[in-house]
């Protein structure tokens, strides 16, 4: 069996996220999902899906979703 490995992770400011999603369709591993609660805006965030279930990749590190953010929200960290 595979070691799970994460190369990355991100983190999300859920009060500067207006909810367009366009970090979830970009993201090749499925790392980022809707979050359940509003922030202050009264959009519903996005957030990094940190446990990795049995056959989940973790995130690589690609940089996809803050490329892709318009509203600056995403940072990314790759593991050393």
């Amino acid at each position: 069996m595979a070691k799970k490995t994460k190369k990355g992770r991100i983190t999300i400011d859920r009060e500067l996220c207006k909810g367009c999603h366009l970090c979830i369709d970009v993201c090749p591993t499925h790392r980022i999902e809707v979050d359940e609660s509003l922030n202050k805006k009264g959009y519903f965030p996005a957030r990094f899906k940190e446990n990795l279930s049995e056959g989940e990749k973790g995130c690589t590190g690609c940089s996809q979703c803050a490329t892709v953010c318009p509203e600056v929200a995403i940072e990314v960290y790759r593991a050393q």
